[in-house]
């Protein structure tokens, strides 16, 4: 069975412990794919087995506690899952969502460096909440956002071929220009289609049609994308029959490409499973809308962030320092009355001194909340005077730093162990 991440943080046992961003992290994950196809500038943190292909499968939503509780419905992933030496957990980012995981994994840095801090994220200067998803600003530059260069960039400039395989209608999206940019795209939108076109994309690799290979091949980095976890989870939960069957449809297509692999390429071919969050399913009468709370947002410019965590903008820039400082003491005790043990309440500060977001830099710093909430229990909170009400119709959440939210598996589903 995978080991679980470390407990509360050493000396305060009332906060969570950070995420464990120089240690079992999902940002070491896809660099240590590419060192493991010999390639010069990465370090295999993870202990893969070398491969001439590396295949980086990243299933959206599938947190280690989601694949624990279903494993009779994911019997291939499962039988890979239970062999220790082919598995363990992951910590995943602060905040636990798409965002900030994905440019975790595809950058290898942590949030307060890549500085894609949440689904929405205050941008300095514009002086407004700008998304990091789908929605992006269209004065947001995606390069200026995260300067750093993407690990499939840095694996394509170091010799590889390099390929992405996921939705098409995210070839030329703002978040993959930010921190998936490199090599060449292959879209498809039904799951099965997604895994023919890597078995495909695999075969004429090390296979070309018609050619004669001399010498080894050369090294292959792919990075494929699963989502259909994901939306079934927001839509109808977790433990939901459309969540379970899109769970068993992941389980038949990773079993017919490592099968196919198995009998015709051998152990040429690396295949690791991980994930960007987990999920928790949050009851209607648990999703409080902030509109029906007003003394919540009392000194409260804007909010940002997931309704799992929430970050709040408490001051401006015309404020001077003992204005902000004071401001933002105001409104966390007000929120930690409020909210009591439902939630930890930190300041900015604080945040990031406890680690949340790894190493933070000056540019990220003044994107993070001056206070920020993070839900401990089964609550989520939704600011429906900025993203309207659809959103409380969402079952499945996350962002938070509980167990469910931020633990993900890491599988090696081809053959051979981790080290």
């Amino acid at each position: 069975m995978p080991a679980e991440p470390s407990g509360d943080a050493a000396g305060d046992p009332a906060l969570p412990a950070a995420p464990d961003y120089d240690g079992a992290h999902l940002r070491h994950v896809m660099t240590s794919a590419a060192a493991s196809l010999g390639l010069a500038g990465f370090d295999d943190r993870i202990g893969l087995p070398q491969a001439a292909v590396s295949v980086v499968l990243l299933v959206d939503g599938l947190g280690d506690e989601q694949l624990a509780r279903h494993t009779g419905h994911a019997r291939f992933l499962a039988s890979r899952w239970r062999r220790g030496s082919a598995a363990r957990t992951l910590d995943s980012t602060a905040p636990a969502t798409t965002a900030a995981g994905i440019a975790s994994l595809a950058t290898g840095r942590t949030p307060g460096e890549h500085g894609l801090v949440g689904y929405d994220v205050y941008s300095p200067e514009l002086d407004r909440v700008v998304n990091m998803l789908g929605g992006w600003d269209p004065e947001v530059d995606p390069r200026t956002w995260q300067p750093h260069p993407s690990v499939l960039r840095r694996a394509e400039e170091a010799g590889a071929s390099v390929l992405t395989v996921s939705r098409p209608r995210f070839a030329d999206s703002r978040l993959t220009e930010a921190v998936l940019e490199g090599g060449r795209f292959r879209g498809a939108n039904r799951l099965e289609a997604r895994f023919t076109a890597a078995l495909e994309e695999i075969r004429e690799h090390l296979h070309p049609a018609g050619g004669v290979r001399r010498g080894p091949p050369q090294p292959m980095l792919m990075y494929l994308y699963v989502d259909e976890l994901d939306k079934a989870g927001h839509q109808h939960g977790v433990d939901s029959a459309e969540w379970i069957a899109a769970l068993e449809s992941l389980d038949a297509e990773a079993e017919r490409l490592v099968a196919a692999l198995d009998r015709e390429v051998g152990d040429q071919v690396s295949v690791l499973l991980t994930a960007d969050h987990g999920m928790i399913d949050v009851a209607a009468e648990d999703r409080l809308d902030l509109a029906e709370h007003p003394e919540l947002l009392d000194g409260v410019v804007s909010t940002a962030g997931e309704p799992r965590l929430l970050q709040l903008r408490v001051a401006t820039g015309d404020d001077s320092e003992a204005v902000r400082a004071e401001r933002r003491t105001e409104v966390a005790d007000r929120w930690r009355r409020e909210l009591g043990d439902r939630a930890w309440v930190l300041e900015r500060e604080e945040a990031i001194d406890a680690g949340w977001f790894g190493d933070v830099s000056a540019a990220v710093r003044e994107r993070l909340g001056d206070v920020v909430v993070a839900l401990r229990d089964s609550t989520a909170l939704f600011d429906t005077g900025r993203i309207g009400t659809g959103p409380l119709d969402m079952v499945g959440q996350h962002g938070s730093l509980t167990r469910e939210e931020r633990a993900v598996p890491l599988v090696l589903l081809s053959a051979g162990s981790l080290g």
